[in-house]
């Protein structure tokens, strides 16, 4: 810490993050796991990325989105989880202040586009179900691509403002933070000056990228819903329910562990449990996304086979 030339206070430049245990017993433990985990979860997500690509059957509007965020996903993991295997190895807590808005940047830009991509695709189950003569033309290459960069510049525009928002917030005591990755609410409880307005800018930017998002998921979902009821053949109703259930699940889990980690800011003191929600928004949701949403799908399943049988007979 530096003197401030102005007052007689501290001006924090970097922040010690004391990680998800701080017995010195267990961190090898940790380092193994997290390490196992990082690698299934950018195993499985750039696997179904290499079917999508690869395999022609999977060049629709679903598995385009699909292959999307499993980028997302890799991303979303790769921001928080590598940084933590490096202090958990070289036993060094200490991250730079810059450092640190940088972490937080990119991982609200991540988690934000997840936001809207969710949403994109509950729109695409509703036109393939509810509107399929039109399905498409109002689902083509373009409306993919336009909705996707949408979502890019929505989740750009969140993570900028946060970011700019806290950096006008003073650090000037305790700089210890207990968890594994920089994020809002505990900056806010390091902060020596009022957090108030970030706070609200916090729940009102929160409302438009998760609030109207699950608006518009559960209107599309009422949409479907309604109209596989009205599907006779009880096997086309189990095939519609069975894709439809598999995104519902992801988006009860993301939105589901996003909600208890920003939408209860001043309500409790922030604990050890945090660290569990941050588990859940970096590790598990990215390592479950493929074996929920995409390995329980045969054509995923079929398409994945043959991209290892390939690699396997030109080995």
């Amino acid at each position: 810490m530096q003197p401030h030339s102005e007052a007689n206070e501290t001006t924090i430049t970097e922040f010690i993050l004391l990680g998800l245990v701080e017995t010195p017993e267990l961190q090898p433990l940790i380092f193994v796991l997290f390490l196992c985990a990082y690698m299934v979860t950018a195993g499985g997500n750039l696997s179904i990325l290499a079917a999508v690509v690869v395999e022609p059957k999977l060049h629709t509007p679903m598995y385009f989105f699909l292959g999307n965020l499993s980028v997302l996903d890799v991303g979303c993991i790769s921001v928080t989880i590598p940084s933590m295997l490096v202090r958990l190895m070289t036993r060094k807590r200490s991250v730079p202040y810059r450092a640190c808005l940088t972490q937080l940047f990119f991982f609200h830009q991540l988690v934000g586009v997840d936001c809207f991509l969710l949403t994109a695709m509950a729109y695409d189950r509703f036109l393939a179900i509810c509107r399929p003569l039109t399905y498409s033309t109002r689902m083509s290459q373009t409306v993919q691509r336009i909705l996707v960069a949408v979502s890019w510049a929505c989740a750009f525009s969140n993570a900028l403002t946060h970011t700019v928002a806290i950096s006008t917030l003073n650090f000037c005591g305790p700089n210890v933070i207990n968890h594994f990755y920089c994020d809002l609410p505990q900056l806010f409880q390091l902060s020596c000056s009022s957090t108030q307005l970030n706070e609200l800018l916090l729940f009102g930017v929160g409302f438009i990228m998760a609030g109207s998002p699950m608006a518009l998921i559960f209107i599309s979902y009422a949409h479907v819903v309604a109209a596989v009821l009205r599907i006779r053949s009880v096997e086309g109703r189990k095939k519609a329910f069975s894709t439809c259930g598999s995104h519902l699940t992801v988006v009860a889990i993301f939105y589901g562990s996003g909600i208890f980690n920003y939408m209860r800011l001043g309500s409790a003191k922030l604990s050890d449990k945090d660290k569990a929600v941050g588990i859940f928004n970096t590790v598990i949701n990215p390592m479950l996304n493929p074996l929920i949403y995409s390995l329980r799908n045969p054509d995923v399943q079929a398409a994945l086979w043959r991209v290892l049988s390939r690699k396997q007979s030109t080995a």
